[in-house]
């Protein structure tokens, strides 16, 4: 009977303990099963934790780091708030917890997402045999599912036209190392495609112009720097010459 008691009892301190403790984080926008919150760029987060006593004093940390908090922000419940949300909130983890037992927390992360920054029209001159680069920025979350070169209305012929393609996470290249006018002039789309957003369009109209003559700058002064010190000494040398011959003329 007594084992049974004791039993009871130690089972509803620790009913008590837990209540006492329990808490975790009210999030707006909520968070899923997996404490991922999902929230456009410029858009609001507010994250608000709890305990059922209003002496403990809570501390909220961004991926490790204490935020900084008002006095009357610290006990019982507290809060804090995103605003405005930016790319460097993408993927940071809130995290709350009681002062004298951090082994009471809760943790939510943000997965800020936002299209590709990719609109409007470029235009590009190119001298003939220079190199041509076209770029477009396709940075996004999620991350664009493609990305797609049309010239002249037409998919890019790379191999026709000499083109090289790279594209990584941040952005996409169109690249030819040689240009040719019959080849290379007219109007280039691209247009990166988002699971979440639908697809963006930058234009670059292209012209291609005679290729100038180009002269080394810094070449040039060098010779006529030399051509003058060397004319220079010319004449002093020549100088003294004259003056030695009409000095022994005069004797």
């Amino acid at each position: 009977m007594k084992l049974i008691l004791r039993t009871s009892l130690l089972h509803l301190l620790l009913c008590c303990a837990t209540h006492v403790f329990s808490f975790n984080i009210v999030a707006d926008p909520a968070a899923n099963s997996e404490g991922l919150i999902e929230v456009e760029l410029e858009t609001t987060v507010s994250l608000s934790c709890g305990v059922d006593d209003a002496e403990k004093e809570l501390v909220w940390l961004r991926n490790g780091v204490t935020v900084t908090l008002k006095e009357e922000n610290k006990k019982g419940r507290s809060s804090v708030c995103v605003s405005p949300v930016i790319h460097d909130d993408n993927d940071a983890t809130f995290t709350c917890h009681i002062k004298e037992n951090s082994t009471f927390e809760a943790s939510v992360t943000l997965n800020v997402t936002y299209p590709p920054e990719l609109s409007g029209s470029e235009e590009v001159t190119v001298e003939e045999e220079a190199e041509l680069v076209l770029r477009c920025d396709i940075w996004a979350n999620p991350p664009v599912s493609s990305v797609v070169w049309v010239q002249n209305g037409s998919l890019v012929d790379l191999l026709a036209g000499g083109f090289i393609v790279n594209t990584d996470g941040h952005a996409s290249e169109l690249r030819a190392t040689k240009v040719e006018r019959s080849l290379h002039v007219g109007t280039y789309q691209c247009t990166a495609h988002s699971s979440k957003y639908g697809a963006f369009t930058k234009t670059f109209p292209v012209t291609v112009t005679d290729k100038t003559i180009k002269f080394p700058l810094m070449p040039m002064i060098a010779g006529i720097v030399v051509v003058f010190l060397t004319a220079l000494l010319a004449f002093v040398s020549r100088w003294r010459t004259i003056v030695k011959v009409t000095h022994k003329t005069c004797t």
